[in-house]
């Protein structure tokens, strides 16, 4: 199983895994009287996701029963939902997600947000070929008739994974677009949302960054703060997420983080999402970016919010800070 990682996850393959005694562990805990969960726990969240794979097809010939199946069976609410995520391949997991985002009444807007501004043109790719593998329809036919206006536009674009990946910096362009950007925005009534989507949308990320700089020169504002002051609703909120992204992803997904557990209640979907989505990708660099931005770790964040089984199978995730 080709695996998306890189070496920046906290979640890597366990050596000298032997898939037999992890599904001998798994029937104990799931069949014994009373599910174990520290079993699930150490079994599921310390095994890369190519290697829950072999574990979940090994678990199915020996019991002739789905692990997931067994999980939903066995176990309930958000810690369910952590174990199922855990055991469903990334790209599978994430066109869940915005398969959940989509259906159902009102469309959580949110969670098409955070994945379409974070994920590489590889990775939409694979959400795009798994939903339809899954519903028998296209991703962005689902999405043409579910989200609208500008927002929809600025989505959609992002949803066919074509941004331009050419590591190549065009400084006379990254001047061009940040006038051209400052001339639809900050200098004009009314604000030319087409022209922020187009080039926020399909630049390439270096070049996008060289734009940001130029921005700033010219307008004296970041252009975050231009979009904030000049748009509003989900569009404002899908812009400045690309932007955030453009600066760096892992900080994004830190501040995200760190919503999800401010205030009143904690949002545990997004919390899983996020610790599960990049736990072989970047989650250290996340950590490492919550501790600058906050001053804490995440670690001992998720120790004060989030208890019980759930909150020590994300606190296995994440790992404690070294």
């Amino acid at each position: 199983v080709a695996s998306l990682s890189n070496t920046r996850g906290t979640v890597k393959d366990k050596a000298n895994f032997k898939v037999e005694e992890d599904v001998a562990a798994l029937r104990k805990a799931i069949e014994g009287l009373g599910t174990t969960e520290k079993t699930l726990i150490d079994v599921l969240t310390q095994r890369s996701n190519a290697q829950r794979q072999l574990i979940a097809t090994a678990y199915e010939k020996a019991t002739g029963r789905k692990l997931v199946a067994d999980l939903e069976g066995d176990t309930h609410g958000d810690f369910e939902d952590l174990l199922v995520a855990l055991v469903t391949p990334p790209a599978v997991y994430d066109c869940h997600e915005v398969i959940n985002a989509i259906k159902g009444p009102g469309t959580t807007e949110s969670t098409l947000t955070e994945i379409f501004a974070s994920r590489s043109n590889r990775q939409i790719k694979a959400i795009s070929e798994t939903y339809l593998a899954e519903t028998g329809r296209s991703m962005i036919h689902d999405l043409q008739s579910d989200v609208s206006g500008d927002y929809g536009k600025a989505l959609l674009i992002l949803a066919e994974g074509k941004r331009d990946e050419s590591t190549n910096v065009d400084s006379a362009k990254a001047k061009a677009d940040a006038k051209a950007l400052y001339e639809a925005g900050e200098k004009k009534w009314g604000t030319d949302e087409d022209k922020f989507i187009d080039i926020l949308c399909h630049r390439s990320i270096p070049q996008l960054r060289q734009t940001l700089v130029e921005y700033k020169n010219i307008s004296k504002k970041t252009l975050q703060e231009s979009i904030e002051s000049e748009m509003s609703g989900n569009l404002e909120k899908l812009l400045v997420a690309v932007v955030k992204c453009v600066k760096s992803v892992p900080a994004y997904l830190a501040e995200r983080l760190f919503k999800s557990m401010k205030g009143a209640g904690t949002t545990e979907s997004v919390l899983t999402r996020i610790l599960v989505s990049r736990s072989e990708i970047d989650l250290l660099d996340i950590k490492a970016e919550y501790k600058k931005l906050f001053g804490y770790s995440l670690y001992s964040q998720l120790e004060s919010e989030v208890s019980g089984s759930y909150g020590d199978a994300l606190k296995s995730l994440c790992g404690q800070d070294d």
